[in-house]
């Protein structure tokens, strides 16, 4: 990665270049200097997304949610245009009322399947098809994230004027962030919804798979739909200034209505969820007991934690580790729901979305904690993720709690959050050497 990428990653993250350097900063710094450890699973990153673009062995489609956190180093080793050309394919699959799809996949390989998704075809897509996991708000924020850190990587400013069926990409992006204000705000809590899920997940408990909306379906809030839209709406207008005086009302009153309705000040936490018509899960089971370490981690990227509050949540993802025996902070959520909360028979208690333990998520609270100072706090929390990659040959979808790696290999999103976290440890070293 060159010199200006770094500090344009940097910047990206909010991390102070200046700040001053302290003999444990210098320690700390020749530390990471000779980590061959960090060295390997950088590495294994970039070979990892060299290979491709599906989010992983178990995946056939390229997914948006997972795109976006591997576009940095994708960036890096593919050209603009292939680049470009997989946005253009969510673009030109995005619905006549702005929606994204969640991923797509060759024409030929939709057609050729029996069940499972209803494929989304369009005029302007000649090749791919693309799918929809309804449950879920995050799609259309992910898409716009992505292209601002392809522009921020390659300084190609020109791709917003890029046409996608006689729209740009400028206008295209604004319209997907139409779609959420139009189709998923819900006017009583100014917030954005989407169906109950464990923390970030797309699967809802009311069905064996679980990825769409049905008339069964349990709406509400959450804090990681409303933070992706914020840092979304903070990315969009970085890059359009022209529309900050109508997308920075409602990024200021998105970010107020957060905290006044999802954050717990007793508990120092975000609650689960909002229920707009209903909860799915038994009467029994306090879920406002459950801390969600995803959707936490996305809301201190969107900005919505004091340093002093990061600190707090670090501790207390720490804590739940210690009593869960799980092996890092990607933990998604401590204590677990119940077993047969959810019909799909994989989200068991510590299975998947429901207390499995993600790099994907947990290399996003690294990147924080090095954004927000806490970079000793951070170095010692990544250790277990750096190690089971090359214990394991690969990066995995996510690991049991006692550490056994599962879900797809290859798995392109934690490549890229673990690449983008290491790249910050080593501007750190460098600003402290």
């Amino acid at each position: 990665m060159t010199i200006s990428r770094i500090f344009i990653l940097l910047m990206s993250f909010g991390v102070a270049t200046c700040a001053p350097r302290t003999r444990a900063d210098r320690t700390l710094a020749e530390q990471i200097g000779v980590d061959t450890l960090m060295q390997t699973v950088k590495s294994m990153a970039r070979a990892t997304v060299a290979s491709g673009f599906r989010a992983g062995d178990g995946y056939a489609e390229v997914w948006i949610r997972d795109y976006n956190t591997f576009i940095n180093l994708a960036s890096e080793l593919h050209a603009n245009e292939t680049i470009q050309e997989n946005l253009r394919v969510f673009f030109r699959l995005q619905g006549d009322d702005g929606n994204i799809v969640d991923g797509f996949v060759p024409k030929i390989q939709a057609q050729s399947k029996t069940g499972g998704y209803d494929y989304i075809y369009s005029e302007l897509e000649p090749d791919y098809a693309g799918h929809k996991n309804t449950v879920e708000t995050d799609q259309e924020s992910s898409l716009v994230q992505a292209v601002y850190k392809y522009i921020s990587s390659t300084g190609d400013t020109a791709f917003l004027q890029d046409t996608v069926g006689g729209q740009t990409v400028a206008q295209r992006m604004e319209r997907a962030m139409d779609f959420l204000m139009a189709n998923r705000y819900d006017r009583e809590y100014g917030l954005l919804w989407g169906a109950t899920t464990a923390d970030w997940g797309d699967v809802q408990p009311e069905h064996p798979w679980g990825v769409y909306l049905t008339d069964s379906t349990h709406y509400a809030i959450d804090i990681y739909d409303n933070a992706m839209f914020l840092i979304a709406l903070d990315n969009l207008m970085e890059l359009l200034p022209e529309v900050r005086p109508k997308w920075g009302t409602i990024r200021g009153e998105i970010a107020k209505q957060c905290m006044a309705h999802l954050w717990d000040a007793d508990r120092q936490k975000f609650i689960p969820h909002i229920y707009l018509n209903g909860s799915p899960f038994p009467e029994g089971f306090d879920e406002l007991e459950v801390y969600y370490h995803g959707g936490t981690a996305v809301a201190i990227q969107a900005g919505l934690l004091s340093n002093a509050q990061v600190k707090q949540a670090l501790d207390r993802m720490v804590a739940n580790v210690r009593e869960a025996g799980a092996p890092s902070i990607g933990l998604t959520l401590y204590p677990t729901y119940p077993e047969g909360s959810f019909q799909n028979k994989g989200m068991y208690p510590y299975g998947y979305q429901n207390g499995g333990d993600w790099d994907w998520f947990g290399g996003r609270m690294i990147q924080q904690l090095i954004r927000y100072g806490w970079v000793a706090e951070a170095y010692e929390q990544v250790q277990p993720m750096l190690r089971r990659a090359v214990d394991n040959d690969g990066f995995y979808e996510w690991y049991t709690v006692d550490n056994q790696p599962n879900g797809s290999g290859t798995f392109r999103g934690a490549a890229g959050v673990l690449y983008d976290a290491i790249v910050l440890f080593e501007a750190f070293a460098a600003a402290n050497h």
